[in-house]
């Protein structure tokens, strides 16, 4: 078992707010009891146990700084845990920044540059798509922000090296082909579309229920629009089913059966489950043991069995997923989208039927193009 990222909630609230956010808006109030910003003393700590796990394997892990928004630390304090994290990171460490990217500044850019981070930007497509859920807390709207964020980044001297992609929350109501166009104008590498946040007991927005395909017609729709585009900008959730279809492996959680070893790490330095657990219920993303990178060593917390348990559940229990002819591809998708009150994650995917609907309209494209047989 080794670790292949460290998410690090480097501030734990944040500027805007999302209505769909897992983080405050999932009925999980963790985060009020958190350090709204990381400390010197923990950011200290935490470069510490980032220099440990790198002497204790010898595969490369990506730190990915999140929060809450992690710009909200602010240029000074942001270049400090750059130079701290860089100073014990090799840069065969991926080192990245996931932002909402409306606090991007010229002074933050440079110092991301300087110390060889990517950053990657949520925005969910044009204005009528990205401000019906991405609001600011007053109800207004983020995009011209967000944009101008986007534009300052385009245009930085060391964009090439900086700009590692857009992340996109799918709106099944809006229009696939003008939300992928969209996003293609921005200039991104690549972007990486999630499903929205739900489970059998609280379905998805726009899911009527576990039996429909809402989720899975507009990627399929997507799909579509992908494969016309002569020069297209790389989409990771297409490619990875793709690969898997034609005998290769998905880099992406949730697809394939590949499992992935994460860290989360709190503004207190607190270690926890993948946060995004907490959209199944309060206290979700806690361990019963207190672990905390200013006294355990990480390497040793993913060789304990409660880690391991944690880990386990990335692979699908339900029989239902065990024996269809889609695992391999599917893999049964996120955790979190497996819960219901009633039995736990013991369920197939919320988004079981999205997910066959999807690979079946990729298999049969593939065959058609005579890529599979």
């Amino acid at each position: 078992m080794e670790v292949d990222t460290v998410l690090v909630k480097v501030a734990s609230r944040c500027n805007i707010n999302c209505s769909y956010c897992y983080v405050y808006n999932m009925g999980d109030d963790g985060w009020k009891d958190m350090p709204a910003l990381m400390s010197q003393e923990t950011i200290e700590a935490l470069s510490s146990a980032l220099k440990t796990l790198c002497s204790d394997q010898s595969t490369p892990f990506a730190t990915v700084l999140h929060g809450g928004e992690p710009l909200m630390m602010g240029a000074r304090r942001l270049a400090y845990l750059l130079s701290k994290l860089r100073g014990v990171l090799p840069l065969t460490h991926p080192l990245c920044i996931q932002t909402n990217g409306t606090l991007i500044t010229d002074e933050i850019l440079d110092t991301c540059a300087a110390h060889h981070v990517a950053i990657s930007i949520s925005i969910d497509g044009p204005k009528p798509v990205n401000d019906k859920f991405r609001i600011g807390h007053k109800g207004e709207s983020t995009f011209e922000k967000l944009v101008a964020g986007i534009d300052r980044l385009r245009n930085h001297p060391k964009a090439t090296q900086l700009y590692s992609g857009l992340l996109a929350v799918i709106d099944p109501l809006s229009d696939p082909a003008e939300v992928y166009w969209f996003l293609k104008k921005l200039g991104a590498p690549s972007v990486d579309f999630l499903h929205r946040d739900g489970n059998h007991s609280n379905l998805p927005f726009g899911k009527e229920s576990f039996e429909s395909v809402e989720y899975g017609t507009w990627l399929s729709e997507l799909f579509d629009t992908y494969l016309s585009d002569t020069s297209p900008i790389k989409i990771r959730f297409l490619d990875d089913l793709m690969k898997i279809s034609m005998g290769g492996r998905g880099v992406k959680e949730g697809i394939g059966q590949k499992s992935y070893g994460i860290l989360i790490v709190e503004t207190d330095g607190a270690l926890t489950k993948n946060d995004t657990l907490k959209s199944s219920f309060d206290g979700a993303d806690k361990f019963e043991t207190h672990w905390n990178v200013r006294n355990d060593q990480l390497s040793k917390i993913v060789k304990t069995e409660e880690f391991s348990k944690y880990h386990r559940l990335q692979v699908p229990s339900a029989i239902q997923c065990k024996t269809c002819p889609q695992l391999a591809s599917c893999g049964g998708g996120m955790p979190l989208h497996r819960w219901h009150d009633k039995n736990g994650y013991d369920n197939p995917s919320v988004y079981c039927n999205d997910q066959k609907y999807l690979i079946q309209k990729i298999n049969t494209r593939l065959k058609e193009e005579g890529v599979i047989s």
